[in-house]
């Protein structure tokens, strides 16, 4: 059973990487982490999250050339936003939430 902190602290964690995408996420999660299991779940998750998009806004950007990445860009934002917002409401909800299309480097 998740505890209401821990799934208010998870959801925060997604929140706040609106308007500090590394270094508010970072923080919770390294403060929690050894605390709730629940918390590290969602602090790799988005990490998982951040570096794989992170790849693919590189990627697109780099495509601009041939005019295509700017179809990748505006697809891609739109993808961020909208996961980040489900994963916010399914930590405060206690469910665990897997992004799609994303690398699984911290496990």
């Amino acid at each position: 059973m998740v505890k209401n902190e821990e799934k208010t602290l998870a959801a925060v964690l997604y929140v706040i990487s609106f308007f500090a995408p590394i270094i508010g996420p970072l923080i919770i999660w390294l403060l929690k982490k050894d605390e709730s299991s629940f918390v590290d779940y969602h602090g790799k998750e988005y990490f998982n999250f951040f570096i794989s998009y992170s790849v693919y806004f590189f990627i697109s950007g780099i495509l601009t050339i041939v005019l295509i990445g700017f179809v990748g860009l505006a697809i891609l934002g739109i993808m961020l936003f909208v996961f980040t917002i489900i994963a916010a409401i399914k930590a405060y909800e206690g469910n665990e939430y897997r992004f799609p299309l994303i690398f699984r480097i911290f496990k």
